[in-house]
């Protein structure tokens, strides 16, 4: 495949994936939501496996299925491309996505109320900006991302949220 090798950096359930792919495609999301391919073939790959006492395999080819990803992170910052970009109205996040949670801004479409722009989010992965992830189940500590796409096919639970502190309002 002609293109720009995009570093990536895959979470399933059982496994995280490190590897190198080539593509046409600027953007994470639009590498991972391409509609012909249902699988990636990452270059110098790592992968690990969540709570293993075994070495993580190196491989120079691994084919990674897309249905089985989680959701995915580049490290490397992208300039939006002013043809491909829509205006959006940031909104804070919770995606449940098991064993693993995330929260960041997603970006809906203005001038509707909050449930039906949720409705509208038809995007096989979708971009999470500022994004916190973490597993309590597979002892994966906090990380942030600057941009994480997530599987909207094995979200269970995508919702608004806000941070509230349980103590605001008590009378010291």
């Amino acid at each position: 495949m002609v293109g720009q090798p995009l570093e990536l950096t895959l979470y399933t359930d059982s496994f995280i994936i490190r590897g190198s792919i080539n593509t046409r495609y600027k953007r994470v999301t639009d590498v991972l939501s391409d509609p012909e391919h249902h699988f990636l073939v990452l270059t110098n790959a790592t992968v690990d496996e969540y709570g293993s006492r075994e070495l993580a395999t190196k491989s120079e080819f691994a084919q990674v299925n897309l249905a089985t990803v989680l959701f995915a992170i580049s490290d490397q910052q992208i300039d939006p491309s002013p043809e491909l970009r829509t205006v959006k109205i940031p909104e804070q996040a919770l995606i449940s996505i098991p064993p693993f949670r995330i929260s960041g801004r997603i970006h809906l479409l203005p001038e509707r109320n909050l449930a039906d722009a949720l409705g509208e989010l038809d995007a096989r992965f979708v971009p999470v900006t500022e994004a916190t992830f973490w597993s309590e189940t597979n002892g994966e500590a906090r990380q942030t991302a600057g941009l994480l796409a997530f599987n909207q096919s094995r979200a269970q639970v995508l919702a608004p949220f806000r941070v509230v502190d349980p103590w605001e309002g008590l009378k010291g």
